[in-house]
C-alpha cells in the first residue's frame, strides 16, 4: 500500500491538548505523514502550521462543523487554508439538517455557500459519515446517498468512514466502488461488538476486513488514508495509532 496516511487528531485529543508538539513527534516518529486536524487547542493557524513543520507532517485536512461555518465563513476557511489544509470536511450533520428535516434546504445551500469559498482557497468541502446516515427515508432511500444524489461531486466529495459504514448495516467495499472518484479521503477504522454496544479497536483487531478495505480504497481513487480511533477501550491512544498504521501499512 503506497498512500500516505494521516492520523486523525480526534484520536489523540487529550495528547494533543496536553503537549501538542509532542504529540506530532510522536505520529511523525511512528511513520504517519499527516493529520487531520478536529479543533485547534487554542493555537492559532500560523503556531499549528509551525508545530507540523517542525515534525514534517501535513495537515491534508480538517473536521470542520457546520456551525463554524455559519458563524463566520470567511475567517474559518481562510484559517485552515493558512494552516495548509487541501480539504476540509463537515464531521456530521444534525437530523433537523437530513432530507426531511427542518434545515435540509438551508443546510444544501450553506454547502454550496462553502464549497465555493473553499474552491476559490484552492481547498475542497468533503462530508464524512456516520452510522446514522445509514437510517433509511419512507422511500426506502439512505440519507448518506440522497445528500450525494443532490449535491454534485464537483461540490461536495465523500469522506467515507469505512467502519461506520458497516455498523451502519452496509459494505464498505461496495461503498468505495460506489463513490469511486468522488472518496479522496477515506477513513479507516475498525470495531467489535461486546454486550450490543459497537467497541472501537485497532485496525486489525475487529470486523472491518484491512485485506479488503485499502485495497479497494487505493482502487477507488482516494488520495490518503485517514486512520481514526474515537474511543480507546484496549491500550492506549498512542499504543492503537501505531498497531493501526503497522496494519494499513502492510495491505
Amino acid at each position: 500500500m503506497n498512500l500516505p496516511v494521516a492520523a486523525q487528531m480526534y484520536s489523540v485529543r487529550e495528547e494533543a491538548a496536553a503537549d501538542f508538539d509532542k504529540t506530532m513527534q510522536q505520529l511523525a516518529d511512528m511513520g504517519y505523514d499527516g493529520v487531520e486536524l478536529a479543533g485547534l487547542y487554542g493555537k492559532s493557524a500560523k503556531e499549528i502550521r509551525s508545530s507540523l513543520e517542525k515534525a514534517g507532517l501535513q495537515a491534508i485536512s480538517a473536521h470542520v462543523p457546520m456551525v463554524e461555518f455559519e458563524q463566520d465563513l470567511d475567517k474559518t476557511v481562510e484559517t485552515y487554508k493558512e494552516i495548509g489544509c487541501k480539504y476540509v470536511a463537515i464531521p456530521y450533520l444534525d437530523k433537523e439538517r437530513w432530507y426531511g428535516g427542518s434545515r435540509y434546504q438551508d443546510t444544501l445551500d450553506m454547502m454550496v455557500r462553502i464549497s465555493e469559498k473553499c474552491r476559490e482557497a484552492g481547498m475542497v468541502l468533503l462530508y464524512h459519515n456516520h452510522n446514522f446516515e445509514f437510517e433509511k427515508t419512507e422511500q426506502g432511500d439512505y440519507q448518506l446517498d440522497i445528500l450525494y444524489e443532490t449535491i454534485p461531486a464537483d461540490v461536495l466529495q465523500t469522506e467515507l468512514d469505512l467502519c461506520w459504514v458497516k455498523v451502519g448495516g452496509a459494505d464498505p467495499v461496495t461503498y468505495l466502488k460506489k463513490y469511486k472518484g468522488r472518496c479522496p479521503l477515506v477513513h479507516v477504522k475498525d470495531f467489535i461488538r461486546k454486550d450490543g454496544e459497537v467497541v472501537l479497536v485497532a485496525v486489525g483487531d475487529g470486523e472491518v476486513s484491512a485485506d479488503a478495505v485499502v485495497p479497494a480504497a487505493v482502487e477507488s481513487g482516494a488520495n490518503w488514508l485517514v486512520i481514526e480511533q474515537d474511543s480507546h477501550t484496549f491500550g492506549t491512544p498512542m499504543e492503537n495509532m501505531e498497531k493501526s498504521l503497522k496494519c494499513v501499512k502492510t495491505k
